[in-house]
This record gives structure tokens, C-alpha cells and sequence, in this order.
């Protein structure tokens, strides 16, 4: 008598490839869920230096100078100008937010990644950025230091005449 084989049960076979996909689809799904509340517990905090922050004393800038001493920590030059008055400017090139270079011999700020020029006030004299640069207010705390908040800011010239964005006659009597 020849062997007769019965049929496979291919429908069991089927159910467990099911069952088996199933399974694994629940686990990446319960996997990306649980990753994500693990993320909940570490937020993603983007620490900077604070936006307001103390920069000496009025007496420690020369005057007709700029100072790049806060260029690289807080991205703010402090200018004294020849009559005493201190004025700080945002390190921020106001086309693309490139941070420019001073050149003390030439008087000017130079962006240098597409070449626009500012005076020591701020004002564009040459290039692609729209508006001058913005200066940041000053102030004088309780003490005699110099305060600059980051947070306040202005780039229309008829205002930076005004407090808080200049110290009139800041020659470090306060």
C-alpha cells in the first residue's frame, strides 16, 4: 500500500506567522512608547548665557573705543564714545546672523560672511543687511556696574539717543 500523505494544516502554519507579527508589531509599538516617555524626563534644555549679564564698570572702557571682551561669551560689543557715552551692540549681523568682526584701524564692523559693513554706531554703510545693528540696553545697577539686558533691543537710529539704549557722559562718575 502506498503512503498517503494527509494534507499539511497550512492554516495553523498561517495563524502563527500572524500571531508572531502580531506580537512583534506590539512590542516596537510598546518600545517607541515607552522611549518616548523616557524622553519625557529629559527635556531638551538648550542652555545659554543668561540675556542679561554685568560688564564691569562704566570707568573700564576707553573712551572712543569698542570692547570686545563680551564678543565671544555674550555676543555684545560695549562702545565709549570720544564724549563719554556708552552704548552696547548686538554681535549679530542683522542680514543672515553672522557674527562680524571689529577693525579698530578702519573704525568699521565687517561681516564676514557676505560683506556688509557698519560703522562703530551700528549703521549699515556697505552690503546685503537690511537694518543696522541693534543695540541692547545699558543701564547702571545699585552698585555702579554696568547692566546689559539682551532682551531689550532697538535698531532704528533716532531711538538709540535715548535710554535705555545709551549712558550719556558715562565717565565713570555715575
Amino acid at each position: 500500500m502506498a503512503d498517503v500523505k494527509e494534507p499539511e494544516n497550512t492554516h495553523n502554519h498561517d495563524r502563527r506567522i500572524f500571531v508572531k507579527a502580531g506580537l512583534l508589531g506590539l512590542g516596537a509599538v510598546f518600545t517607541a512608547s515607552m522611549i518616548g516617555t523616557l524622553r519625557f524626563f529629559f527635556p531638551k534644555v538648550l542652555f545659554e548665557p543668561s540675556s542679561v549679564f554685568l560688564a564691569g564698570m562704566p570707568g573700564d572702557y576707553r573712551a572712543g573705543e569698542v570692547s570686545e571682551r563680551y564678543r565671544e561669551s555674550n555676543r555684545v560689543w560695549i562702545v565709549k564714545t570720544p564724549e563719554g557715552a556708552l552704548y552696547a551692540i548686538e554681535a549679530n549681523c542683522t542680514h543672515l546672523g553672522c557674527t562680524p568682526q571689529w577693525f579698530a584701524e578702519e573704525r568699521k564692523f565687517k561681516c564676514p560672511c557676505h560683506g556688509t559693513n557698519f560703522s562703530m554706531a551700528g549703521e549699515v554703510l556697505a552690503g546685503p543687511a537690511p537694518v543696522p545693528l541693534y543695540r541692547v540696553s545699558i543701564r547702571v545697577d545699585d552698585r555702579g556696574r554696568l547692566q546689559i539686558d539682551k532682551r531689550v533691543k532697538e535698531n532704528r537710529p533716532d531711538k538709540w539717543n535715548k535710554p535705555p539704549f545709551i549712558l550719556p557722559n558715562s565717565g565713570g562718575k555715575v
